[in-house]
């Protein structure tokens, strides 16, 4: 079966800023996450997979064809970008039409299309309201009807869930499993491995322009999971805590910070530790002023990784 996209040898730079770097890679009809945290190459990726961009070196096809400067395939796909791309001084309603005219749908069509992508985002009771009055929420649900007001085969989002309440987070992901239970081809990328483990488990890892790694969720929970992760804890107990904690297998180091009445843990089973930290602070009665962890990020997941 022929992939949907084939990057080969792909690369893309502006100027002396590299984008991303001899991407090779096959996407087929499903649910594909594009995993990487912010400046990885993500958004550059997908702007040459939708025929945004040019490549620099590379070939790029989708339904097999080259797609930069091919009109006819850009009716197949839809694409939703990471930052605001709306016309703010319309209404939501005359937003989405103007994109189904676009495809040269009838004038019949293109508004029964609109009136279902507003449907299926909850915005059909604000279609009416001029775009600037919608929150940010709904302005990202919006462009997702935008996305998805031609039906698409290939159907590309870029950090789809950023800004949205809890309840169309979940309405979001079910909209893009939908698609694919219709056979469609959907890529989605994030910086955030709940938000992608929530759709999909095949996994892209991107940093700094380059795939790192490829394959289902359990080989990349195993990748990650081997990041040993800073835990900081306030308290004004906090070298009795840490004489409490010092003896227990799964922590690597202790920091003190006598300033601020901290006390940090590198530990390499993060699950554990915490399992350990709740029952040493109930039975001990210690006072926690705040429990955080600095590092534990993608970013700093894949700097772990990379220096492995």
């Amino acid at each position: 079966m022929q992939p949907v996209v084939k990057a080969e040898n792909l690369s893309k730079w502006y100027g002396n800023i590299l984008g991303i770097s001899d991407i090779t890679l096959a996407i087929n009809p499903g649910i594909k996450g594009l995993l990487g945290p912010n400046g990885a190459g993500k958004s550059t990726f997908l702007k040459l997979v939708s025929g945004q961009l040019k490549p620099n070196i590379g070939r790029i096809t989708v339904f097999g064809e080259p797609v930069f400067a091919n009109h006819k395939l850009f009716s197949r796909i839809g694409f939703c970008p990471e930052h605001a791309s709306l016309y703010t001084d319309i209404s939501g309603w005359e937003q989405v039409l103007f994109f189904a005219k676009l495809q040269g749908c009838s004038k019949k069509e293109a508004i029964e299309k609109t009136e279902r992508a507003l449907a299926k985002v909850g915005l059909l009771e604000q279609k009416n309201k001029i775009i600037r009055s919608y929150s940010f929420g709904m302005q990202q649900r919006l462009k997702i009807a935008v996305s998805i007001v031609n039906e698409p085969e290939l159907l590309i989002l870029d950090e789809p869930l950023r800004g949205v309440d809890p309840l169309w987070r979940f309405r979001i992901v079910q909209i893009i499993k939908e698609n694919s239970h219709e056979g469609k081809t959907i890529i989605v990328a994030s910086h955030n491995l709940p938000e992608i483990e929530a759709m999909t488990n095949e996994i892209v890892l991107i940093h700094q322009g380059k795939i790192f790694a490829e394959g289902d969720i359990y080989y990349i929970r195993d990748l990650i999971d081997t990041h040993p992760h800073m835990i900081s804890i306030t308290t004004p107990h906090f070298r009795k805590l840490a004489s409490l904690m010092i003896q227990n297998h799964c922590i690597e180091t202790i920091q003190f910070d006598q300033e601020h009445q901290k006390v940090t843990f590198k530990t390499n089973n993060r699950d554990h530790f915490y399992a350990v930290l709740t029952g040493t602070i109930v039975e001990n009665q210690i006072e926690i002023e705040e429990i955080t962890a600095p590092d534990d990020n993608l970013q700093a997941v894949f700097d772990y990784l990379i220096a492995r």
